[in-house]
């Protein structure tokens, strides 16, 4: 037995089922009888700039506690090592004795350039590294070989590429119990000194408890398998899934909330499609990409995009986006992220959004298109970072993407399809029982004022208590008019971008240049 050590380090894939990473750490500890260490750096830089609410704090520090008690079952533990992986690796390399070093393939930019880093920092040290695919059911490199060199660029061209590629694979099971001799002697020696092993609290984010929300979909492992259970056993529901016919504003959630536990790596992509696949394949059901599968799939496509295009997060520099002169209105957004525009629905979702870390899909649709082309013409990169901060399942490639695609600066370019911030809403829930929970100033509202209270008489007003431009604001804009204006801005910019690219097909290339100067000499 030698006194070398496998290391995996967790990143997103915060579980033990489904692991690939993870399996070949312990296989490679056992076959070799070395030691086996699960590690999880928390970098203090990146909790500074970092866009993270206290409710997705919460989230990460329930399902660290959750995976290492789940190390703790198979005879193992969660370090956790706090400090920047730059500094951190070198002294573990040499601490440890550290022989390889597992984890996820990665495709955020910067995940992307601090995996070179460290890669080169275990070159340097003689340690072997191994990187899987498991967060993402298919490896986005291939689909974009598969695709010419290029990423896809709407999700029907994406399903036609992925059809060309074997299925996704098949979920792992969860390493067994570990044999003893893997198991490292207690760390004593002055380099040990500097590292804290244990799990973090919340506090140790920067969160105070009184800024929480009520946690109702805890973190971790455990929690993303009993939801799946609890899903699955659904079949009927499953089967005729459909995106567009979920309800935004319902009391309890219409669709799955998977998506925090997929983010955070608790629940596998390749264990849920299968399961779903389990179910539909035997029964009548609806397709992508309304489908449940089909939105697994709206996953992978934003990925895939995603990892091949720079500044992706950004309007500048971004090669598929749109270029539209919004306006950085400061008043608008504080009002828009803080849930006071006027329009109750709009509020009572982004009322939701801070206190719980969730919204429906739909409702994201709403809000997103208020703040941007519908309303407010506020630019999506600062709505971008609102759903950052808040969202439980805020997922860098998806919440781009998502954007992107409200705001019609990509992917959907039907800019004079705008939800109604009234209209809408009223389709699910025309009580307006969602509002009255989120907005408590309206309570006393009866249906045919509660999305439009403005309409309410003055009389009736004092008579509930609740005086709109006083106790709850006027509309912060006037929906009818605005939404015609922003269309025609819309339509103005789509135009400017088809005369560029026009000019751009008109201009000759290097090479037609080199041609022509060749001939007239």
């Amino acid at each position: 037995m030698t006194t070398r050590t496998a290391v995996h380090w967790f990143r997103k894939g915060l579980r033990l089922h489904d692991n690939p990473a993870l399996l070949e750490a312990i296989k490679h500890a056992e076959e070799n009888k070395c030691f086996f260490r699960a590690i999880f750096i928390i970098d203090p830089n990146i909790i500074k700039f970092m866009k993270v609410g206290s409710n997705r704090w919460r989230f990460l520090a329930q399902s660290l506690v959750q995976l290492n008690e789940n190390l703790i079952a198979i005879n193992s533990r969660l370090y956790v090592v706090r400090g920047s992986p730059y500094t951190v690796f070198p002294d573990l390399f040499k601490l440890w004795n550290v022989s390889v070093l597992t984890f996820e393939v990665d495709t955020e930019p910067y995940s992307v350039t601090r995996d070179e880093r460290v890669e080169k920092l275990a070159e340097k040290a003689g340690v072997k590294v191994i990187q899987k695919v498991s967060h993402t059911l298919y490896n986005v490199h291939t689909v974009v070989r598969m695709n010419g060199g290029s990423p896809p660029l709407t999700y029907q061209k994406f399903l036609s590429v992925i059809q060309l590629l074997s299925n996704p694979r098949q979920p792992l099971k969860a390493p067994d119990k570990l044999n003893d001799y893997t198991k490292p002697h207690i760390d004593s020696n002055e380099l040990a000194s500097k590292f804290c092993y244990d799990c973090p609290t919340i506090e140790d984010f920067g969160v105070e408890v009184t800024e929480l929300g009520p946690c109702l979909f805890p973190g971790g492992e455990t929690e993303a398998l009993q939801r799946l259970d609890a899903t699955l056993v659904r079949k009927q529901w499953i089967c005729k899934f459909e995106k567009p016919n979920t309800s935004p504003n319902s009391l309890e959630p219409s669709t799955t909330v998977l998506s925090p536990y997929l983010k955070f790596g608790c629940l596998s992509p390749n264990l849920f499609y299968y399961k779903l696949k389990g179910i539909i394949d035997n029964n009548v059901h609806t397709k992508p990409p309304v489908s449940l599968i089909g939105q697994l799939l709206w996953r992978e496509f934003y990925y895939v995009v995603a990892a091949m295009t720079p500044n992706f997060n950004k309007m500048e520099g971004n090669s598929i986006c749109c270029q539209i002169p919004w306006v950085n209105n400061l008043t608008y957004l504080s009002a828009w992220k803080e849930g006071r525009t006027g329009y109750p629905f709009i509020d009572a979702i982004m009322r939701q959004l801070k206190q719980e870390g969730w919204i429906h899909h739909l409702a994201r649709h709403a809000v997103a298109c208020f703040l941007t082309r519908g309303d407010l013409w506020v630019s999506w990169e600062l709505g971008q970072e609102v759903f950052e901060e808040y969202l439980l399942d805020a997922d860098w490639a998806l919440n781009a993407g998502n954007w992107l695609w409200l705001s019609a600066s990509a992917f959907f370019h039907q800019f004079f399809r705008v939800y109604s911030p009234v209209a809408f809403g009223k389709k699910t829930d025309k009580n307006g029982l969602y509002i009255k929970k989120y907005v408590p100033e309206l309570v006393r509202f009866p249906p045919e004022y509660i999305y439009e209270p403005w309409k309410a008489p003055v009389s009736f007003q004092k008579s509930v208590n609740c005086i709109i431009g006083k106790d709850y604001p006027n509309r912060i804009v006037v929906h009818e008019d605005v939404y015609k204006e922003n269309i025609a801005k819309m339509s103005l910019a789509y135009k400017n971008k088809r005369a560029v690219h026009e000019v751009s097909l008109k201009r000759p290339s290097t090479s037609e240049l080199h041609a022509k100067n060749k001939k007239a000499k």
